[in-house]
């Protein structure tokens, strides 16, 4: 069975099993990168959100042996999990004021993402472009994201420039900045312990602590000097995903081409599509304050 042919079973056992005030199609969104998937939405009446349930994960296991039933069941349990049970006021997505202090921003290519561009306002660093986005802490403890566009914009007679302010004001509170050894990011998502005394302990891991989009870190005012003051010497930025960077600092890195070389291929063989950051390496030296390329 191919993938749209997956894609479509899913929708029609789906929609078998919910209630009659709940309609089901199938949601095509180009994501980062332009990368387009395709997902189960659920619309209930009387709410204005709605979740939508991206499939690629449930085909692979479809692949691997699970049943068409078996998938619909989790995917009615996933939207259980994450369904909105009341609406997003309209009048406060319309305005400003009420918006401002939710406004984030974050770092996404700018060569993979240049049809996106066109419609959203964003700032140009390195290979890199700063997009603005609203993000919504919800009722049911997820979280919901806006990208704003050019539309946004002028539906709340704003500039470019007010939008970018109040980004820049709110990211180090809503998304504040986490500097962790390589050591103990690895120690933590592998449940293991490591040698208090390890000499190969030189890698730093930069995000935030949603660890969404975490790479926009790297922009936050004096972040970088405090990177500086806690290694002693200048460093590579090496952008593991949209997620997150490694720092690595100058001392114990091999030279640039071979570090780009190795980041080139583990975004080809690791890295999913949508998280790709960038093929190129980031230098940041102390002394001028300055992060290039």
């Amino acid at each position: 069975m191919t993938y749209h042919q997956f894609v479509h079973e899913v929708e029609m056992k789906v929609r078998s099993c919910v209630a009659d005030n709940i309609s089901v199609h199938v949601h095509i969104a180009v994501k980062n990168n332009s990368c387009e998937r395709r997902g189960i939405m659920m619309a209930e009446k009387g709410i204005n959100i709605s979740p939508t349930i991206y499939l690629e994960d449930y085909y692979k296991d479809f692949l691997q042996g699970e049943s068409l039933e078996q998938i619909a069941k989790q995917i009615l349990h996933r939207y259980e999990e994450v369904r909105f049970h009341e609406s997003w006021e309209g009048a406060c997505i319309q305005s400003f004021e009420r918006l401002r202090h939710l406004i984030v921003y974050k770092v996404i290519n700018k060569e993979r993402n240049e049809e996106m561009l066109k419609e959203v306002p964003h700032k140009e660093v390195l290979d890199l472009a700063m997009v603005c986005y609203v993000l919504m802490k919800l009722n049911n403890g997820h979280m919901a994201t806006m990208l704003i566009k050019k539309e946004h914009l002028k539906l709340w007679n704003v500039t470019e420039k007010e939008v970018f302010e109040e980004a820049k004001r709110n990211v180090k509170r809503l998304l504040p900045a986490k500097f962790s050894r390589m050591r103990d990011v690895l120690a933590s998502m592998l449940e293991i312990q490591f040698d208090e005394d390890d000499r190969e302990d030189f890698m730093y891991v930069m995000s935030n602590e949603e660890r969404s989009f975490g790479a926009a870190c790297i922009f936050y005012e004096g972040v970088m000097e405090m990177v500086y003051a806690a290694i002693h010497e200048n460093y590579y930025v090496i952008p593991s995903s949209v997620h997150e960077v490694i720092i690595l600092p100058e001392s114990m890195a091999p030279c640039k081409s071979e570090i780009e070389e190795t980041v080139s291929e583990i975004n080809q063989t690791q890295v999913e599509d949508e998280e790709v950051l960038s093929d190129k390496v980031y230098y940041y030296n102390g002394r001028n304050k300055q992060l290039s390329m």
